[in-house]
């Protein structure tokens, strides 16, 4: 009889064991650090009907910024070697506000610009026409070895250009308006004031393969 009870005495209680595990388990689900990884934001344009034959959009050669990135990661930017990005993005800026052959609503619109940026607009012939539709495009155009690092500096760095025009138009700094997220009604008009008949024009053209 006292080893049977000593038998019973050494068993454990199996509700209290998942109790505990259940516990646990909340624990680590409240604690735990779960990564969320981030793709690039962009916007992609609508799926084309497929009986549809795409829209023909005829661009002057002189309304395309031309940025090719090789295998090595150099640029050639305008036709320009570089081997790196320094000052990449102000000549960006310069670009899209040329306003080199504007008709009446791109006048219009460089009127209503702010000094700061009608002071940046050249007007060359040779430079784009203007920033609105049909106008300034800025086009990269990579190579399947370039890395994804210089690829996203690039787009970054173009993407900062049309943040700082926008940001001027409505008393910000580019990263200012970069941070609105249009959450409330104010925000909202800031960011369509800030790009109104300025779209942001980025072409990004298939990869040659590597090596070419």
């Amino acid at each position: 009889m006292a080893s049977k009870r000593g038998r019973m005495a050494q068993e454990v209680n199996a509700g209290s064991m998942a109790d505990i595990a259940f516990l646990l388990l909340i624990f680590f689900l409240v604690t735990t650090t779960i990564a969320s990884d981030k793709g690039i934001m962009n916007i992609l344009p609508p799926k084309q009907d497929p009986n549809q034959p795409p829209p023909e959009v005829e661009l002057n050669e002189r309304n395309i910024f031309n940025i090719l990135i090789n295998a090595n990661d150099d640029l050639l930017i305008e036709g320009e070697f570089r081997n790196d990005t320094k000052g990449l993005s102000d000549e960006i800026k310069s670009f899209i506000l040329n306003f080199g052959n504007p008709d009446e609503d791109a006048t219009a619109l460089f009127n209503s610009l702010p000094p700061s940026l009608k002071g940046i607009a050249d007007q060359s012939p040779e430079s784009s026409d203007h920033p609105m539709s049909g106008g300034a495009v800025i086009s990269i155009k990579t190579n399947r070895g370039t890395s994804y690092e210089t690829y996203l500096e690039v787009l970054d760095l173009i993407k900062q250009a049309y943040f700082e025009i926008y940001g001027e138009r409505v008393g910000l700094s580019g990263e200012e308006y970069r941070t609105l997220s249009g959450q409330s009604a104010a925000e909202k008009e800031l960011i369509d004031r800030g790009k109104e008949s300025i779209p942001m024009a980025i072409s990004i053209a298939e990869p040659d393969k590597s090596g070419s």
